[in-house]
């Protein structure tokens, strides 16, 4: 068994390229939409979120778990990893090292939370990967509700005007990639790719899945292919938003459960 999970949504895009890529492994998801957004919180907070999820994780016995989170990965991941006994992946490393090998001018951009982008995560991997490039972080906050209240299409004047403002000073440092450092990010690609539209962008749910599909166990990948779904608020609101996410019909079983008596 394999968990994932996110302070709400935005995880099932890693989820989605983790069962891509190990179609038999059986999954579960936690995301926190009673708790969510993260971004906005003090790291105290992220941290004590995270460390109770992690409890669930291991009463559910996995086997390996992937922080689909950019702001739990940049944050809390230490922390988390200080008590957990089995392979915990996030997706600042793998999404670092994914960039450095695709930029050709040695310009990286960041998007994430603000947390996220306080942190300073990213860049601290990019410059122990490769010493050279030179990056730059800008958060988005809006991004998240954006892409939770459907606000997703390529062309969606709403969107598009919130991305030009955001990514004005990563298209001014002459990024020549650029960071989805939040995993809703991904939902969005195509109204930030027609912003930047030189530029590569770097999915970091794709990158954090593949990573995870290396660290887990093999046994871990050999079985049914299930999913089920846990939140901590009202399944019916999670269920109508994850087939955007998902990119495809969802009818997997959904769980609320009390997230904090963990």
């Amino acid at each position: 068994m394999i968990g994932i999970f996110d302070s709400g949504l935005g995880g099932l895009t890693a989820l989605r390229e983790a069962r891509r890529i190990m179609p038999n492994a059986d999954f579960i998801y936690f995301g926190d939409t009673g708790r969510v957004p993260y971004g906005s919180r003090s790291n105290d907070t992220i941290v004590r979120y995270a460390t109770q999820i992690m409890h669930f994780m291991a009463e559910m016995r996995v086997d390996a778990a992937l922080a689909a989170c950019g702001t739990v990965s940049s944050v809390a991941l230490e922390s988390l990893r200080s008590f957990c006994h089995i392979p915990l992946i996030g997706v600042v490393e793998p999404t670092a090292k994914a960039a450095a090998a695709a930029t050709k001018n040695g310009r990286i951009g960041v998007i994430g939370t603000g947390a996220t982008i306080k942190s300073g995560a990213f860049e601290r991997a990019l410059a122990r990967i490769s010493p050279d490039v030179k990056a730059i972080g800008e958060a988005c906050p809006l991004f998240v509700p954006l892409v939770e209240n459907g606000f997703i299409q390529a062309d969606d004047v709403v969107t598009l005007e919130v991305a030009r403002r955001y990514l004005a000073p990563i298209g001014a440092f002459g990024a020549d990639t650029l960071i989805l450092g939040c995993t809703h990010f991904p939902i969005i690609a195509e109204s930030i790719k027609r912003t930047l539209p030189d530029v590569t962008l770097i999915n970091s749910g794709r990158e954090a899945a593949l990573a995870l599909s290396e660290a887990a166990p093999a046994h871990s990948l050999e079985g049914h292919g299930s999913l089920t779904c846990y939140v901590s608020d009202n399944p019916e609101n999670f269920r109508d938003v994850a087939s955007i996410f998902l990119g495809e019909r969802f009818d997997a079983p959904i769980c609320k459960i009390d997230i904090e008596r963990y």
